[in-house]
């Protein structure tokens, strides 16, 4: 049975990264994009990493550029928006397609694990969020409007969350 860590990406500057390095972890993935009317909650998905990366938990962003032309940038420029209009730290991917016959292998399976509403696979929008399990396996789909908060209340139980920013 497949599972998150037989999947990797470009990270943000480029290299091949596997996503088993976060084997074990609590995942949150979502697709971003930097001139969305949801790219606001940038400043909720880094409270979220902050809050919760002590207990395991890690918010992982891939851009996408398939809705909208709201991702316009080339990576550095998208690592330079994060940092510098929402203080972004947690891990952050090369452009990716969510969508369509040249979606990454990962959203491939991501969608095919979860369902979104009345049964559909594809990605609606930018910020359509993905909770993975410490098992590797898909737990539940959030929508895009659905605040990171929300997640929270999801994440497994244990210490309660750090409030370190």
């Amino acid at each position: 049975m497949l599972s998150v860590y037989d999947f990797s990406a470009h990270d943000i500057d480029g290299h091949e990264c596997s996503l088993s390095q976060w084997r074990g972890d609590t995942l949150v993935i979502v697709n971003v994009a930097s001139k969305c009317g949801f790219t606001p909650q940038y400043k909720n998905l880094e409270k979220l990493w902050r809050n919760y990366r002590h207990r395991g938990v890690t918010v992982l962003g891939f851009p996408c550029d398939q809705f909208g032309h709201q991702e316009p940038g080339n990576e550095p420029e998208i690592k330079e928006f994060c940092k510098s209009h929402y203080q972004v730290s947690f891990p952050l991917f090369a452009k990716i397609r969510v969508n369509g016959k040249n979606a990454h292998l990962l959203y491939q399976w991501l969608k095919k694990e979860s369902k979104g509403i009345f049964g559909s696979k594809a990605i609606k929008w930018n910020f359509t969020k993905f909770l993975v399990g410490p098992d590797g396996q898909v737990v539940k789909r959030y929508a895009p409007t659905d605040k990171p908060e929300k997640i929270a209340r999801d994440l497994p139980a244990g210490n309660p969350p750090q409030t370190d920013g």
